[in-house]
C-alpha cells in the first residue's frame, strides 16, 4: 500500500506536473496547427493525433517523476477494476479534454492531470494550450491561475438569490440542464464554454454553479475538482455528496454540480426538475 500523500513534497511535485502539462500543451499545439485527421473510438467519441501525443508524453514523464504511482489515462482506460481497486494513490489524466472543441478550433480544450489519493483529488493541473494559461491546486497549497508571468490566487464567489451566473457546456448541453436553468428565474447569465474550463470559471469566482446532467468520465473532472475545492467550492452529485474516484468498475461520473458557495442551498431548484 502507498504511504499517505503527506510523504510527497507537494509544492515541488505540483511544479513538476505543471511543467509536464505545459509540455503536453506544446505537443497538442503542434498538431492543432496542421490539417489533422479525426478518428473515432469504440464509443464514437473523436480521437486525434494530439490526444495520443499528449497521452504518451504525460505518461512517460509521470512515470519518470513518480515511478511507484500508477497512471490511468483516458487513452489507456482499459485497466480492469480488479487491478485499479488496489490503488490507494494514482495519477488520473485526460491528455486532451474537449477534443470536439479542438476539432472546431475554438481553443476551448485543456490538459487535465490529477493525483488521486484515497478516492479524492489532492492535486490538480488544468492547462489551456491556446491561451497559455494554467490553473493548478493542491491540498495545503491553495488554488491558482498562472498566465504568462502573472500568478493569482483563486477564490469562489458568494451566491445571491435571484442573481445567478451559470456555466454550461458548449457541445453537451442537455434538456435537463435547460430545465434546471429555467428554475433559477429570469435574472441569470449563462456562460457556455468547453471542457473543464467550466470548473475553472467557478474557481475564479466568475460563476455560481455549473450543473452537469450528461455523461462524463472520471478523468474529465478530477483535476478541475481539486482546483474548485481548493478555491473554496465543491463538486458533488445531485444529493450534494462530493464526487469520489475509483470506487467501482465503471469510470463514468454521476450527474453533478460544481458549486461556488457551499452555504447556498440549491436543493429547492433541483427538486423542480
Amino acid at each position: 500500500m502507498n504511504n499517505p500523500v503527506t510523504d510527497i513534497n507537494t509544492p515541488e511535485l505540483l511544479e513538476a506536473v505543471i511543467n509536464i502539462a505545459e509540455a503536453a500543451a506544446r505537443e497538442i499545439l503542434d498538431v492543432y496547427e496542421t490539417e489533422f485527421n479525426v478518428d473515432n473510438k469504440e464509443d464514437h467519441s473523436p480521437l486525434t493525433a494530439a490526444d495520443m501525443a499528449a497521452h504518451k508524453l504525460i505518461c512517460r514523464k509521470l512515470a519518470e517523476l513518480t515511478p511507484a504511482i500508477p497512471i490511468l489515462s483516458e487513452e489507456s482506460a482499459d485497466i480492469p477494476y480488479a487491478t485499479r481497486q488496489t490503488w490507494q494513490r494514482y495519477w488520473l489524466v485526460d491528455p486532451l479534454d474537449g477534443t470536439r472543441e479542438f476539432i472546431k478550433r475554438n481553443g476551448e480544450f485543456t490538459v487535465n492531470i490529477a493525483l488521486i489519493d484515497q478516492h479524492k483529488p489532492v492535486l490538480g493541473v488544468v492547462q489551456v494550450p491556446v491561451k497559455h494559461i494554467c490553473y493548478y491546486a493542491a491540498e495545503g497549497v491553495g488554488a491558482y491561475k498562472r498566465e504568462l508571468s502573472k500568478t493569482i490566487s483563486l477564490r469562489v464567489k458568494q451566491t445571491t438569490t435571484g442573481i445567478f451566473k451559470v456555466a454550461g457546456s458548449r457541445s453537451h448541453g442537455s434538456e435537463k440542464q435547460m430545465k434546471f436553468i429555467e428554475q433559477l428565474g429570469s435574472n441569470i447569465e449563462l456562460m457556455a464554454i468547453g471542457s473543464s474550463l467550466k470548473f475553472c470559471l467557478v474557481a475564479e469566482g466568475l460563476v455560481d454553479i455549473y450543473p452537469r446532467f450528461g455523461p462524463t468520465s472520471e478523468w474529465d473532472t478530477a483535476a478541475a475538482q481539486c482546483i474548485v475545492e481548493q478555491a473554496g467550492g465543491s463538486v458533488t452529485d445531485i444529493a450534494l455528496i462530493p464526487l469520489r474516484y475509483n470506487t467501482r468498475e465503471s469510470l463514468l461520473n454521476p450527474e453533478f454540480l460544481v458549486i461556488a458557495d457551499k452555504n447556498f442551498d440549491w436543493q429547492p431548484y433541483l427538486k423542480r426538475i
